[in-house]
């Protein structure tokens, strides 16, 4: 039993660690060339709007908005594999969708002009020119921290009613670290939301944000089972 403890102890500080030291670092490095400021309210309005509507229909699905996530959660065995499927459809037309309300809103201003669409991308269309090696291992790390923070906030053992705050406030962390490399995506049916609108690049890049984030979603639920696992 103390072996047990001791296992998941450092198992725990070891990710609780990595993620903090992850954090430190580059929110300063990535977003040197970068308006901090922009950057931060965009993160901001992400981790905000996931942390409103999860309190808002957390109830009532679960508050999955993201296949990564859906993924990750079947993984971990907190999800029946069987609903996979038809969550990740319906995300994916919720995303279209907002794109297509975003793409009304914003061509109503004179002047407008498509550009990026703030999509997804690597290499020439990273905003801070990284590589696609870069935006793969990028997308990864931060989908895996991501599903271990809604894994643990939403555990049993966790503090009742804080577990979309703290989703919430991953979120914005994750976009701060991450929009100078990719535009940041952790979510596939975001990326594919915006994509569609771009076409092009953003639909030729598209196969690794869904790739990255899926994956990553996977192994945070493989590494949640291993620290919460029960002998």
């Amino acid at each position: 039993m103390k072996e047990e403890i001791c296992r998941k102890g450092l198992l725990q500080s070891f990710w609780g660690r990595s993620g903090w030291s992850l954090a430190d670092a580059a929110v300063p490095f990535l977003l040197q060339p970068f308006r901090i400021l922009e950057s931060a309210l965009l993160s901001l309005a992400f981790g905000l709007t996931v942390l409103t509507m999860a309190y808002a229909v957390g109830g009532v699905s679960g508050g999955h908005f993201n296949p990564a996530v859906s993924v990750g959660l079947a993984v971990a065995g907190r999800f029946p594999v069987g609903r996979l499927v038809p969550y990740i459809v319906v995300q994916v037309i919720g995303a279209i969708a907002a794109a297509a309300l975003l793409y009304l809103v914003a061509s109503g201003k004179a002047g407008f002009e498509l550009g990026g669409f703030a999509s997804n991308g690597y290499g020439e269309h990273s905003p801070g020119g990284y590589s696609l090696t870069s935006a793969l291992v990028i997308e990864v790390a931060l989908t895996l921290v991501f599903l271990i923070v809604i894994l643990g906030s939403t555990h049993g053992r966790a503090p009742a009613g804080f577990a979309p705050l703290a989703i919430g406030l991953a979120l914005t962390l994750i976009h701060l670290i991450s929009i100078p490399v990719t535009n940041t995506s952790v979510n596939p049916a975001r990326s594919t939301g915006q994509a569609l609108f771009v076409g092009g690049w953003a639909l030729q890049q598209l196969w690794l944000f869904w790739l990255a984030p899926i994956a990553g979603g996977a192994l945070g639920g493989l590494v949640w089972k291993l620290l919460d696992k029960d002998d």
